[in-house]
Formats: C-alpha cells, structure tokens, sequence
C-alpha cells in the first residue's frame, strides 16, 4: 500500500532541543529513568506538582530557544514536500513549547499534535487523531521517532514505525519495522513505498 504521509515525533527526531531529563528528574526529586509526564500526572494537586510542572516548564523553554534541527531534517522534509506527502508532528512537548521552536526554525506542517491535544505517547490516540485529519488508514502512514513511546504507539496504532537511532541500536530496536541512523535513509524507506 502506497505511504499517503509521514508523521514525525519532534525531540531527538527531527530537531534537537538538548533537554535533560535526569537533571530534570533530579530538580523534581524524582527517581532515574521515572517518566516525568507521568510522575507529574499522579502528584497531588498542591505546591509540589506546580513546582515541578514549573521545573518542566523551564527546561522545555530553554530548550524551545535553543534548539536546532537535526542533520539532514531540512531535506527529508524538503524531499515529503516534494513527493506531495502531509508531515505532521506527534510530540510529548507542550504545544507552546513546540510551536515556539517550530516558529523560531520555520518549519511548517500539517497537523501538530502536543500533550496539551492528546494523552501522551505510548498512547496512539495522537497518531489516531491526524490519520483522521488526513483522512488515511493507519497502514498508510509512516511515524518516524527516536524512543520507545514512539515505536509502541506507532506499534498500537497500526503504523509503520521507523526508530532513528544516530548512536547506535537501543534494545528494543526490534520493535521497529525500519531503523536508522542518519535521516537520509528515509529515502530507501520511502523509494518503494510511494
């Protein structure tokens, strides 16, 4: 079945924000590897959940003001214009966060899913969301991201999930259908899927 889009997660993927989540973790006196939008989500109502969700805040901020596009980005989306292909974003980050480093870089799309819109990944509804915007059957899409939130929401989905992986293969590489390590495979991805 031919591919009739392309959806990308945002952070780590198509740009780089240099957000730190273990010194994030460490501000929000949370424990290593603990997911923060999570965490954050079960906290009380009261001072620390606002403190921390303040923490996060900040970081995604700086982030937003600092970030800059990932190697070979401005091409890949350059080469899904010119193919006629919707890209869209599916991102953890908050939609002020994203636009604003979206405005600062001018990059432009479609559909901009953030956690503001949808429950967050691993959570498909995102994906759900702009497959019916795009008026398109999940197996005619493709979400391309670099965690794996990314890969088991793709993967729930029904899409076809490409893990972009520039420092090597993470252990749950597997669950990919493609993986990458530079943004300029995606050609080979695309060639006999248009």
């Amino acid at each position: 079945m031919a591919i009739r889009g392309v959806i990308f997660d945002l952070d780590g993927t198509l740009i780089d924000s240099g957000l730190d989540f273990e010194q994030m973790r460490r501000e929000m006196e949370f424990a290593p590897g603990q997911s923060v939008l999570e965490t954050i989500a079960l906290l009380e109502d009261g001072p620390r959940k606002e403190r921390c969700r303040q923490i996060l805040r900040e970081h995604e901020h700086r982030g937003a003001l600092s970030a800059s596009l990932m190697a070979g980005a401005k091409e890949l989306l350059a080469e899904l214009s010119r193919r006629g292909l919707p890209v869209a974003i599916l991102t953890r980050n908050s939609r002020e966060m994203t636009e604003l480093a979206l405005s600062r870089l001018g990059l432009k799309f479609s559909q901009v899913v953030a956690r503001e819109d949808a429950p967050p990944k691993p959570d498909p509804t995102g994906l759900m969301m702009i497959c019916r915007a795009w008026q398109v059957h999940a197996s005619e899409v493709i979400f391309v991201g670099d965690f794996h939130f990314d890969l088991l929401a793709g993967n729930r989905a029904g899409i076809t999930t490409v893990l972009y992986a520039p420092s090597g293969r993470p252990e749950y590489a597997h669950e990919a259908d493609f993986v990458i390590s530079d943004l300029s495979e995606m050609r080979d991805i695309l060639a006999p899927l248009a």
